[in-house]
This record gives C-alpha cells, sequence and structure tokens, in this order.
C-alpha cells in the first residue's frame, strides 16, 4: 500500500493516539441499539440505526484517510505490507464461510428438507399427515405454496447477461494492474475506469432484475425458501458488488492523484482481490441458484 517503506525494517509503525477505533464502536453501538428498537416497534429506533451508520460511514472514511495519508507520507515498512496482506486474506476467508452458509443452508433444502417433507425417508409420517399431495420438486414455496405461486428467472436471460459483465470486468481488472506493474497510469485509469462502469452495469441489471421478479413473476423474498434462499444469495452478492465498485472507484482517484507504484500498490491489489473473490461467487451463483 505504501509508495516507499521506512528504512528501519524492523520497527512495526504504530499510529500515535487514534481515535477510531473508540469512534467507531460508538458507531456501531449506536447501530445495534437502533435495529433492536426498531425491530421491537420503538419510535426512535429507525432513526438511531440511520444515525450510526452515518456515524459508521464517516468513521470508516476518515480512518481509511488517515491510513493513506501514513502510506503516502512512508510510515509504512514490509512489516506493515506482510500485516496488510494477513488482514486481507482472513478478510476474504471471513466472505467465504459468509456465502458458504447461504450456499450450505440452499444445499440443505434441496437436497435434505425438501425430499423429507416430500415423503422420503422418515418423512412418510409427515407427508401422509400434513403435506400430503406436496410434491418434492425445486424450486418450490414450501408446503402450502407460502408467497402464492412464482414463477423462476431464466438463466440464460440477465443472469448470463451478468456473468459475462462480471467476467469481463475481471479481465479488465487484470489489465489494469498489470498496467500498474508497467508505470502506464493512463492504462490503468482507462482500464479500471472500465471495471467500474462493468460493476455499475450489473447492478443496474440486478436492480431491473428485481423489478421484475416482484412486480411480474411473483417472486418475492417471502417466496419460501426459493425466495428467501435466491434473494439472500443474489441481494447480499449485489452488496459485496457494490462495495467492491466503491473500492475500485476509490483506487482509481487514488492512481489519478499520483499513490502507487509498480512495487507498492497493496491497496490495488487487496481491491483486486476481492473484486476476484466476488466474481468467482456469481459463478457458484449462476450455476447453483439459477441454472441447476
Amino acid at each position: 500500500m505504501a509508495q516507499s517503506h521506512s528504512p528501519d525494517a524492523n520497527v512495526y509503525f504504530v499510529p500515535h493516539q487514534s481515535k477510531w477505533p473508540f469512534v467507531g464502536s460508538i458507531a456501531m453501538f449506536v447501530t445495534m441499539v437502533g435495529v433492536a428498537s426498531w425491530l421491537n416497534d420503538v419510535g426512535w429506533g429507525k432513526w438511531a440505526f440511520f444515525a450510526g451508520i452515518a456515524m459508521l460511514c464517516a468513521t470508516l472514511f476518515m480512518w481509511f484517510g488517515d491510513v493513506i495519508r501514513e502510506s503516502v507520507a512512508g510510515n509504512y515498512n514490509r512489516q506493515v505490507d506482510v500485516s496488510f496482506r494477513m488482514g486481507m486474506v482472513w478478510f476474504i476467508f471471513s466472505e467465504v464461510m459468509f456465502f458458504g452458509a447461504f450456499f450450505g443452508a440452499l444445499f440443505y433444502a434441496r437436497q435434505y428438507a425438501l425430499p423429507w417433507l416430500g415423503g422420503e425417508g422418515d418423512g412418510v409420517m409427515t407427508n401422509s399427515l400434513l403435506w400430503e399431495g406436496f410434491s418434492a420438486a425445486w424450486p418450490t414455496a414450501g408446503p402450502g405454496q407460502v408467497g402464492g405461486a412464482f414463477q423462476t428467472i431464466p438463466a440464460w436471460g440477465l443472469p448470463l447477461l451478468n456473468t459475462l459483465i462480471l467476467l469481463s470486468s475481471g479481465v479488465t481488472l487484470t489489465i489494469a494492474h498489470h498496467a500498474l506493474k508497467a508505470e502506464h497510469r493512463k492504462q490503468v485509469l482507462v482500464w479500471l475506469g472500465i471495471t467500474v462502469l462493468l460493476g455499475c452495469l450489473f447492478l443496474f441489471f440486478q436492480a431491473e432484475e428485481y423489478i421484475h421478479a416482484y412486480k411480474e413473476l411473483n417472486l418475492t423474498l417471502g417466496s419460501g425458501i426459493y425466495g428467501s434462499t435466491f434473494f439472500m444469495l443474489t441481494g447480499f452478492h449485489g452488496a459485496h458488488v457494490f462495495l467492491g465498485t466503491l473500492m475500485l472507484t476509490i483506487m482509481w482517484l487514488r492512481v489519478a492523484r499520483g499513490h502507487f507504484s509498480k512495487d507498492n500498490h497493496f491497496a490495488f491489489e487487496a481491491a483486486a482481490w476481492y473484486w476476484h473473490f466476488v466474481d468467482v461467487v456469481w459463478l457458484g451463483l449462476f450455476l447453483f441458484v439459477y441454472v441447476l
């Protein structure tokens, strides 16, 4: 991340009396109190939640600003660089576990819960007494058609288009990375800018898909197990695309301001790692949610 490394490789840079961890803790506390109160119909809960979110966003903006200034000033050495890399690795690992939980829920519903409700194995009694005639076919809203009948979104329409968009964005980002290592800054700005535009295009088409699902297909978050897993997986992925697009936009601004060198540009690499992770998750979504 640093432009240049501090000369003493044995001294780990520690910022002086940073207030942001304390302020961030307060922001998260206000956010959690707000959302808990909101869910319990407390009048001020919603406003407390949004106030906490605003505080958290402001804290992150100022905190990362300090990190960037410390980096540009050359305060970071190789030890700090390694800690940044390890931190990003563990962060992405936590994201893998996050999506793994949702994919696991989808797998369990399809492979175990649904056949059981349909009368397979020990579910014969349940099916005959409670859900007689229930067909264990995927996709399903479950016994009783929770949320009503719905239609699914064909894989070979917008989902395929969004797959091509994300795969293309991975290519353009890799080209931008190689251009940065070759110190071709103008090329970095062009290809990184294209990547950001592709991320925005993906989000636009996903919004179009959601509008179509709700208005014309009756496919909503309340459409049984299929609706809940569909929107949880694709929705959280969309949130990650938004975050990745924001990260890449910040990288574009930093490149435009002359930050980074061919050897020291971990902030750019971290954003690229995150974006490629988002690409891989989408391939799993496209296969297991839309195609199969």
